[in-house]
C-alpha cells in the first residue's frame, strides 16, 4: 500500500464571519457563537451550522507511504487556520495520494473548499479534473464516484444516504475502539476552554478508526490478502507503541484483539 492519506477535521464556529453576517459587532466570541447556534436552530431546527461557517481548528491524518506509517495532526497546536489548510493541500500536491475519509465528501472537503477560498490557498493538483493531467479526467478528487478520494461512509452505503452509518458505530461493530470520551459536538466547548491538544488527540483517534475500517474495506474488495491485512494491523500497533502517547496507549487498550 502506498500514498494513502486518511484525514479528518474538527471545526468550531467561524466567529469573525458570524459577527459580520449577523451584524453582532459588540458581542464577545462566546455570545456570537450562542447567537449563531440560536439563529440556526430557529431556521432549521438544528444548531448545526452551514458548512461555510465552520472554522477548522484541527486536521489529523494517517499517511501510509512506502514502508512507513505516520499518525499526526498538521501544524502546531497554536497554528492558524490558514496554515492548517495550506499544509493539507501541500500534502496533496507533494504525494498525490488516495484521500480517505468518513463523510469527507459531505462535510470535510466542502469545509476545506470554503476555508481555502477564504484564505486564498492554492491547490492545483487537488482541483485538476483533467486539464493538466489527462488521468485526472477519469479519476480525480472531486467526483463522488472516483476513488482518488474514497469517502468510506458514502461507498459502503452504496451512495444511499438512508444507508449511511456513523463511524463510531461501524468501528465498534468491527472491534475497533470507536470514539473515546469526546465527540464533534463537544469541540467548541473544549476549544473555548483552551483544550486544543485534547481536540487534536480526539481527531487523531478518529483517523485511526477510519484507517482501520479502510483496511477492512481493502480486505473485502480483494486489494489486501488476509496475511497482508494482518501485517497492516501489526504495523499500526507497532507505530502506536513506538509513539508512546497517552491517547494512543488508550486506543490500543480499547482495540479488541
Amino acid at each position: 500500500m502506498n500514498n494513502i492519506f486518511v484525514f479528518d477535521i474538527e471545526t468550531i464556529p467561524d466567529i469573525e464571519s458570524g459577527r459580520k453576517l449577523y451584524d453582532l459587532p459588540d458581542l464577545d466570541d462566546a455570545d456570537v457563537a450562542k447567537a449563531m447556534f440560536h439563529l440556526r436552530q430557529q431556521a432549521t431546527g438544528s444548531e448545526f451550522l452551514p458548512l461555510h461557517l465552520h472554522r477548522i481548528c484541527a486536521i489529523s491524518v494517517v499517511l501510509r507511504h512506502k514502508d512507513k506509517l505516520k499518525v499526526w495532526s498538521l501544524g502546531e497546536p497554536d497554528a492558524g487556520e490558514a496554515e492548517l489548510v495550506q499544509r493539507f493541500f501541500d500534502g496533496v500536491e507533494k504525494f498525490t495520494p488516495t484521500l480517505v475519509s468518513w463523510n469527507g465528501g459531505g462535510f470535510d472537503l466542502p469545509v476545506l473548499h470554503y476555508r481555502s477560498l477564504l484564505h486564498g490557498v492554492q491547490a492545483p493538483r487537488y482541483w485538476d479534473t483533467g486539464e493538466d493531467d489527462r488521468d485526472f479526467k477519469w479519476n480525480n478528487y472531486l467526483s463522488r464516484y472516483h476513488a482518488r478520494h474514497t469517502d468510506l461512509m458514502d461507498v459502503l452505503a452504496g451512495y444511499q444516504m438512508r444507508a449511511s452509518a456513523k463511524l463510531d458505530e461501524v468501528a465498534t461493530m468491527l472491534g475497533f475502539p470507536g470514539k473515546m470520551g469526546m465527540s464533534g459536538a463537544k469541540v467548541w466547548d473544549a476549544f473555548h476552554a483552551g483544550e486544543v491538544e485534547g481536540i487534536r488527540n480526539y481527531c487523531e483517534t478518529d483517523v485511526l478508526n477510519t484507517w482501520l475500517v479502510y483496511l477492512r474495506f481493502q480486505l473485502i474488495r480483494g486489494h489486501l490478502t488476509h496475511k497482508a491485512y494482518e501485517q497492516e494491523l501489526e504495523l499500526l500497533r507497532e507505530t502506536l507503541v513506538q509513539e508512546d502517547k497517552p491517547h494512543f496507549t488508550e486506543f490500543l487498550q480499547h482495540w479488541q484483539p
